[in-house]
């Protein structure tokens, strides 16, 4: 599947909205929002179309290279992400192959990033929200977490703020999220794998 050169993108920060979820592990694709939001130098207003907080701008080197983005994040609880995703998707007429699903992943380690497009949902509930919305064709950004220790369970886990070990990285690993959402934007998936695909 191709995407569409001169449609914009969609780049879709998973999480939950309120400060008791800023920390959370779940909430990490909303910090990748964030700094994507600080690097374009705009801030998130509300969606009239949509229950979401959007920022639009631009990514890339300025010039017929950069393109054209839709910064979003659902204000609806992970579990209802797909919803405001494709009220965002339909008003700005994004093709699905032009939207990026932000995401925290519990099969890889911690920090580890995997970038693909279209496939399963893992039991990750704003995938599943998202694919049960609008099929399962968009491209992810999986940001490695890692399974919770011992025998705590997996929604105890995601909803916990990372560590303090974590925190010491967390700033770097947001970063080069961030920077492999750029890389897939403007040169594509196979340049942002080779890239990013740790």
């Amino acid at each position: 599947m191709t995407t569409d050169p001169s449609a914009p993108w969609l780049i879709v920060g998973l999480g939950n909205p309120g400060p008791g979820y800023a920390m959370n592990r779940h909430n990490v694709g909303f910090m990748v929002a964030d700094l994507l939001a600080d690097r374009i130098g705009g801030s998130f207003k509300r969606a009239t179309k949509a229950q979401a907080q959007v920022l639009e701008g631009r990514i890339g080197p300025m010039g017929p290279g950069s393109r054209r983005v839709v910064l979003a994040k659902p204000m609806s609880y992970m579990n209802l992400s797909g919803g405001p995703v494709t009220a965002l998707r339909d008003f700005y007429k994004v093709p699905t192959a032009n939207i990026v699903a932000v995401h925290d992943e519990l099969d890889i380690d911690y920090g580890i990033l995997r970038l693909k497009l279209g496939g399963g949902d893992n039991g990750h509930n704003g995938l599943k929200s998202m694919t049960k919305a609008m099929g399962p064709d968009y491209h992810r950004v999986r940001f490695g977490i890692g399974r919770p220790p011992g025998r705590m369970q997996v929604a105890d886990y995601v909803l916990k703020d990372f560590s303090g070990a974590e925190r010491k990285e967390l700033d770097y690993f947001v970063d080069r999220a961030a920077d492999s959402v750029e890389c897939l934007v403007t040169e594509g998936l196979e340049r942002a794998q080779s890239a990013y695909n740790s």
